[in-house]
Parts: C-alpha cells; sequence; structure tokens
C-alpha cells in the first residue's frame, strides 16, 4: 500500500491477481448471468415491464434511422441513448430485445464493478460480499431485464466509487460525468470525490473537467439545448415530488425507501447497516491525530450513501429502482465487518430466492399478450378501443388513451361511459396494473374509482384474463360499449 495524499489509501500491488480472487469474480458473473438472461424476451415485442421503455428505445432507434443525434428529449440524459443505438441498425422497427440485451450486459458489468469496489474499500471478502449482494438483489436483478437508465447510473456510480478509492481521483471524476450522463442525479458523486480528495485542488480540479467532458461528450444536446432541458428535468422532478400512483398509503418516506432497501436485499441489510455504523462512527475524530486504515473507503461510501438517501427525501414516488446505486455501496460496508461474512452470506440467500421467483415469473407469457392477440382475432379493425397505459399497442387500429392517474393530476374527462360513447368509442381495455392500484386508494381517486364500477355495470365484458399457470402480468379486461 502506498500513499497518495492526504486521507488517501492507494492499492499499487495491482499487477498479481491470485486465481482464488478470479474464481470468485468468475464465479459472481455466472451467478449474474444465471439471473439475468432468462426472461430477457418478457412481453416482447411490447415493453410490457417498464413504460419507461418505450420512451428511450423508440428515441434509441431514430438516432440511426435518420432521427438525427439529438433526441429533442431532455427527461434523461443521453448515455443510455447511445449505447442502445448501435444495436438498433438492423432493425426496422425499434427493438426491445436487443435493447434489452445491453441492459443485461450491464448490469452483469454492474456486478464486477461492485466486487471491485468492495475489494478497493475493505478487501478480498468485501469484494465477494459487494458482488454477490449485487448479483441477487432483486432490483438489481429485475432492472436489468429492462432497457431503462437506472442500472447503468448504478454501474457508472460504482466505478467511480472504485477508482476513487484506488487513488485515480481523475478518472473517477470522468466516471461520475458519464453516471450523470445516464442519470441527472449522477451529480451527487461530486460529494464523496471532494471529500476524498479535499486539499488536492489541481486534481480535484481535473476530475471536475473530466466530468464535464464526459457529460458533454455523451450528453451534448441537454447542454445546447439547457433551457428546454431544464423544462423536461423540472416536470419530472415536480412529479416525483408530487408521488404517483400506487404510493398514497405508504410509510413516511425514509421508511418506505428502507422498506424498498429490504425488498431489494432482505435481511442482508442489517449487516450493511451495522457496517454503515461502524464506517460512521470511525470517521469521528480521533485524539492525537490517529489516521485510521479505512478512513477514504469509509469517508466515500457512507457520504455517498447518506447523500443519496437524503436525495430520496425530497420524493414522495417511491420507486424500488431508485434505491439501486445504495446496493453496491452497502454490500461493501457489510465488508467491513469482516468476521460477519459468513452470515451476511448466508443472509443473501433470501434475496436470491426472491430474484429466482422473479426471473421465473418473467419466463411466463404476460397476460396482455394473451389479450392482444384475442382483440386482433375477434375486434374489428375499425373499432374504436379506449385504452390504459401499460397496455400494449394496438395500432394500427385507432385507439383513445386514458390518462393515468395521480396524486394532484385533473381526473381524465374520458373515465365516463357516456362521454367515451359520445366520442365513438366501441370498446374500453382495461389492466390491473392501474386499476388495481385505484382501486386501493379510492378514497384518493373516487372518480377513477367509479370508473371500474360503471363499466362492470354498465357495459358488456367480453374478455378477461388472469395470471395464473403459465402467464404472468395483470389482469386485463375489455368491454364493449
Amino acid at each position: 500500500m502506498s500513499s497518495s495524499g492526504p486521507g488517501w489509501t492507494r492499492c499499487s500491488s495491482v499487477t498479481r491477481f491470485p486465481r482464488s480472487r478470479g474464481f470468485a469474480l468468475a464465479g459472481l458473473l455466472v451467478l449474474a448471468a444465471a439471473l439475468r438472461v432468462p426472461g430477457l424476451d418478457y412481453g416482447l415485442p411490447f415493453p410490457l415491464l417498464n413504460p419507461d421503455e418505450r420512451s428511450i428505445v423508440p428515441r434509441a432507434w431514430e438516432l440511426v434511422h435518420g432521427g438525427g443525434l439529438d433526441p429533442g428529449w431532455y427527461d434523461y440524459p443521453s448515455l443510455l441513448l447511445a449505447l442502445l443505438a448501435p444495436l438498433q441498425l438492423p432493425f426496422d422497427t425499434p427493438s426491445y430485445g436487443a435493447a434489452r440485451a445491453v441492459a443485461a450486459a450491464v448490469g452483469i458489468g454492474g456486478v464486477a464493478a461492485a466486487w471491485w469496489l468492495g475489494r478497493s474499500a475493505y478487501g478480498a471478502t468485501a469484494g465477494v460480499l459487494a458482488g454477490a449482494a449485487c448479483a441477487v438483489s432483486t432490483v438489481h436483478v429485475v432492472y436489468s431485464h429492462v432497457a431503462v437508465t437506472d442500472v447503468l447510473l448504478t454501474t457508472g456510480a460504482t466505478i467511480s466509487l472504485a477508482l476513487l478509492l484506488t487513488g485515480r481521483l481523475e478518472w473517477a471524476g470522468a466516471a461520475a460525468g458519464l453516471a450523470a450522463s445516464a442519470k441527472y442525479p449522477g451529480v451527487l458523486l461530486a460529494l464523496p470525490i471532494l471529500l476524498v480528495g479535499w486539499r488536492e485542488w489541481r486534481r480535484l480540479g481535473l476530475a471536475a473537467a473530466g466530468a464535464a467532458a464526459a457529460f458533454l461528450l455523451t450528453s451534448p444536446f441537454v447542454v445546447f439545448h439547457a433551457g428546454a432541458a431544464w423544462e423536461d428535468v423540472s416536470r419530472v422532478q415536480r412529479l416525483a415530488r408530487a408521488g404517483w400512483l400506487g404510493f398514497e398509503d405508504d410509510p413516511a418516506t425514509p421508511l418506505a425507501f428502507l422498506d424498498r432497501l429490504w425488498d431489494a436485499l432482505g435481511p442482508f441489510l442489517l449487516v450493511a447497516a451495522a457496517g454503515l455504523a461502524l464506517a460512521l462512527v470511525s470517521l469521528v475524530p480521533r485524539r492525537h491525530g490517529i489516521v485510521r486504515r479505512h478512513r477514504a473507503a469509509d469517508l466515500a461510501l457512507v457520504s455517498f450513501a447518506l447523500v443519496w438517501f437524503a436525495h430520496l427525501l425530497t420524493v414522495n414516488a417511491y420507486f424500488d429502482r431508485y434505491v439501486l446505486p445504495l446496493v453496491p455501496v452497502l454490500g461493501a460496508l457489510a465488508g467491513r465487518l469482516p468476521r460477519l461474512a459468513p452470515l451476511a452470506l448466508a443472509l443473501l440467500v433470501v434475496p436470491f430466492v426472491w430474484s429466482v421467483g422473479e426471473v421465473r415469473e418473467l419466463t411466463r407469457t404476460d397476460t396482455r399478450l394473451v389479450a392482444h392477440a384475442w382483440i386482433e382475432q375477434n375486434v374489428p379493425s375499425a373499432a374504436l378501443v379506449a385504452v390504459e397505459s401499460s397496455t400494449p399497442v394496438l395500432g394500427p387500429r385507432p385507439t383513445l388513451g386514458l390518462e393515468l392517474p395521480g396524486p394532484g393530476r385533473a381526473a381524465d374527462p374520458n373515465r365516463d361511459l357516456a362521454r367515451l360513447r359520445a366520442r365513438g368509442a366501441d370498446y374500453v381495455l382495461v389492466t390491473g396494473a392501474v386499476a388495481d392500484r385505484v382501486l386501493a386508494a379510492a378514497d384518493s381517486y373516487p372518480r377513477e374509482a367509479a370508473f371500474y364500477g360503471e363499466l362492470e355495470s354498465g357495459a358488456e365484458r367480453v374478455l378477461l384474463v388472469e395470471p395464473g399457470g403459465e402467464l404472468a402480468g395483470p389482469w386485463v379486461a375489455l368491454y364493449r360499449l
């Protein structure tokens, strides 16, 4: 080990790579792939796993099919679009399968990055714990099946922290810029970089320049159209602060996100919390200027965990994917207590079993595919169908979209049978992906909840597809007006 600045601990012995470490990493990658490759074709050709795929993949396709390099849409920066675009070249229409292959590769790479982060922070045992936690975490497994930004952000943030803890401050800044180019909150990596590199002003300046260059090169139009980008980002933040359909009865924000972390890691979270507490206590100044062995690792991981959780406290939309960047960090912090490593590994069996169940569901047929096939065969092509979100695309037949309810949003006037009939609608397609959440919070959405009762009493249900057996997904119902 050699010192490279105040508070720094840099690993210089990187030329040797013991075979046991190689076996450990290989085993983690095999485990990661086994949980991420099956189920990648779930719901195809429709993006039924996550609605954000419908916003991202077609825009990536357009980049290489005459749409120009500017996506003209800045809800997210452009790094993911740039990664997805080359694999869209062979396809005449957007390929969600090709996009998900990229997502799975990024997720598997994220497991290797977590292993590297843990090993750089606290040694080989922590590397195994961090990699294993990332490999089996339910939220990491599920979102590695989906072409959205969160796993790419997590992998970029993990690489940035690992570079930071191996003394590569400038490269850590560049990786942070790429993480922010995956999703804007990646900018929060600035805090651990600043704290660990404190007083190394020249290197911090180079890190900042590298971050800015990496972001500009991969998301240039966010900068060139800063005004439009700010409007998009502000709208997304307003929606997140207002909340989202399905979270009305959740506990207070800190407890809600702790619950999401429990769902991601199970009882392993307790060991990680103990490691976090130990790292935090170790940062308390001591007499006689004693420098703790793991000071840089403690400072980087604790500061990132705290600033990320503080960021989560500003939103009321409690999506599980928002906790993803904490998973590899908490896995590494569990390695702060090497004597508890056997217990920690045993506890990871719980999220592993949960993830196996999630993947098993993804290998089944989505109910909405069955409904789509039935509609194609039995509903006249000229019939106007009112459709909820989270349903398969029925085009080229005519459709009328029903707005997704949410906190603070005005009720969609089209959720009324008389109005739908007046507008010429012949059918209404609804799904439990929306209806179950509305009915669970009926006091918050009385008009929308009444709409489902109105459908049952005032229209003819001609199709009901429910999950079970070889079918997964929400129930789907079609009503004839």
